[in-house]
């Protein structure tokens, strides 16, 4: 694997984190996971700021809604009023199954919605299922200088 994908998780339930950690070590794409605990941490990852400073732009993040402090929904607001952030794909992944919560989402610039399984066996399927979408389906935007990422060829 020439080439890693860097993933933001906004997500301050440690278990969950723990779970989208273990559900991304067996891809096929090589995927750095870095972990922000709470909208505030998220936004200086994002925005460079203090101990990030020299952390890459993610290629996707995964947005829980439910956070302490700065929300989530705040969160996505941020990201998609700021030119070097707005193509970033933002996966909504949360509790939440509400319709208010969903609409919002979509209307703030989400680029999908998934709602978190509560049994292991679900959540890793969901998990792997986002991985495989971004990293292997879609073609995600240019980013961090380089002249556009390809999925990897269907093998």
């Amino acid at each position: 694997m020439s080439e890693s994908f860097q993933v933001l998780l906004v997500e301050d339930n440690p278990a969950d984190a723990d779970l989208t950690r273990e559900s991304l070590q067996d891809s096929t794409v090589a995927i750095e996971l870095s972990v922000a605990v709470n909208g505030a941490e998220a936004l200086d990852y994002l925005h460079k700021r203090g101990r990030f400073a020299a952390f890459a732009t993610p290629d996707l993040i995964l947005l829980d809604l439910n956070l302490p402090g700065i929300g989530g929904r705040e969160v996505l607001a941020e990201i998609k009023q700021h030119a070097e952030l707005k193509r970033v794909p933002v996966s909504i992944l949360t509790s939440s199954m509400s319709e208010k919560d969903i609409v919002q989402s979509y209307s703030l610039g989400a680029n999908c919605y998934v709602v978190k399984p509560i049994d292991f066996k679900s959540f890793q399927a969901v998990v792997r299922a986002i991985e495989k979408f971004w990293f292997g389906v879609v073609q995600l935007p240019p980013g961090r200088g380089d002249q556009g990422r390809q999925p990897p060829a269907a093998q």
